[in-house]
């Protein structure tokens, strides 16, 4: 499944539209994804786990298992810093996930590990993540039964840079950016 993430949702403050697509597949033990950026801007200034990645160029996976009231977050910067959690809102019930965890997400991406500040051109670029199934489910692989559903949003963003820009997959209808926003997820289905 390839999906565009191409909604503007609040065009007035932030018109910036980067070109965004994710590969999403699986293999019944992790979920894979492959984004595809391309863009004006680049930064990374983050290079740690739960550091502050949406500040650079980043893109994020939202996701809730049908029927619970916690979603996990899975934001990556364009060097593969990633902030991970299982959370109820914005700043309710916040659990990071531990650095074992974060450890387990495997990714691979066009530029190396180190920061760098903000730079101008056209930049083209991609991130390449493998994030356990049990991360999500909080269940033990051989319990899960396919197909099964998802719901879930990719957001790509730049919170620091000269143009700052908050793209989803599934448009957002509320007055300002927030990506911490279950109900306004779409559905993706695990074969």
């Amino acid at each position: 499944m390839t999906c565009a993430v191409n909604k503007v949702n609040w065009p007035d403050s932030f018109p910036e539209k980067p070109e965004v697509t994710v590969e999403v597949s699986n293999d019944h033990e992790a979920l894979y994804l492959k984004w595809h950026v391309k863009g004006e801007q680049l930064r990374a200034v983050t290079t740690e786990d739960q550091g502050p990645v949406w500040e650079d160029s980043c893109v994020e996976f939202f996701c809730q298992v049908p029927g619970e009231d916690t979603y996990c977050n899975f934001e990556c910067n364009c060097i593969g810093a990633m902030v991970g959690s299982r959370r109820k809102g914005r700043a309710e019930d916040v659990v990071p996930f531990s650095s074992d965890e974060m450890g387990r997400i495997e990714r691979k991406c066009t530029f190396p590990r180190e920061a760098f500040e903000e730079k101008d051109g056209w930049f083209e670029w991609e991130v390449e993540e493998r994030i356990p199934l049990d991360l999500i489910f909080q269940s033990p692989i051989s319990n899960l039964q396919f197909p099964m559903t998802l719901k879930a949003n990719f957001y790509k963003c730049a919170d620091k840079t000269k143009r700052p820009h908050f793209l989803s997959w599934q448009p957002i209808c509320l007055p300002k950016p927030d990506f911490h926003c279950p109900q306004f997820f779409g559905e993706i289905t695990l074969l």
